[in-house]
């Protein structure tokens, strides 16, 4: 581990876990989550990380390790330094809101997918510092997806919008739609969402349908 830098960032842990959405949803995958706000942290160095993943990754099988939780970009140094001590054997993820497309640049070497997920939380002008962040990641030549999840009041008319933009910025973004988990026993979605998917895949062909896996099943 000689040569790591000692940056240090707060982590809910490294837990293993099935992915609960994206392009791979379901996959069982080893979680590097950084912690929210209001979340039980322990702080980890980069070396302590690296140690943690080696340690992991030689006692069982995943299909991919996820970096994501609260703000993943904005500690680059730290996972820079754990990445460049251990070098999984198999692909690594960033799932981030986008927010700091700036920072993705000296990440991608060690990403194999950067997926970008979109709640629909905040001001409209966050869409756009994510499909830049898409942008990015198809200049670095790194895999790339959009992920989207609506609210109810989430319009349609939104929802094109974003997938016509990141079309613009890579034909080649892989795009994903959660609806709201519905409510009830049958479980039904309305028909909407195969409109939706209809009016989507015209503009960007690679788009797809797919609920996610609701906790504690799923992780992210």
């Amino acid at each position: 581990m000689t040569g790591v830098p000692m940056a240090a960032a707060a982590l809910t842990g490294v837990p293993a876990g099935v992915q609960a959405q994206g392009v791979w949803a379901g996959r069982r995958q080893l979680f590097v989550r950084f912690a929210g706000e209001a979340e039980t942290a322990t702080m980890y160095t980069s070396a302590a990380l690296a140690r943690e993943l080696e340690r992991q990754l030689g006692r069982s099988t995943f299909h991919s390790v996820a970096i994501g939780g609260r703000d993943p970009l904005a500690n680059v140094n730290f996972l820079l330094g754990a990445f460049t001590a251990v070098k999984p054997a198999i692909p690594v993820m960033l799932d981030t809101d986008g927010m700091r497309p700036e920072a993705l640049g000296a990440l991608t070497p060690h990403l194999s997918l950067t997926q970008v997920t979109v709640e629909f939380t905040g001001p409209n002008g966050t869409l756009s510092h994510a499909i830049e962040t898409i942008s990015a990641a198809a200049r670095a030549k790194c895999a790339h997806a959009l992920v989207l999840c609506p609210r109810d009041e989430t319009s349609d008319g939104q929802l094109l919008r974003i997938i016509e933009q990141a079309h613009r910025a890579s034909a080649a973004t892989q795009v994903v739609i959660h609806p709201p988990l519905p409510v009830g026993e049958q479980m039904m979605l309305d028909r909407r969402w195969a409109t939706l998917l209809d009016q989507a895949t015209a503009t960007h062909a690679d788009t797809r349908l797919v609920l996610r896996l609701p906790p504690p099943a799923g992780l992210r």
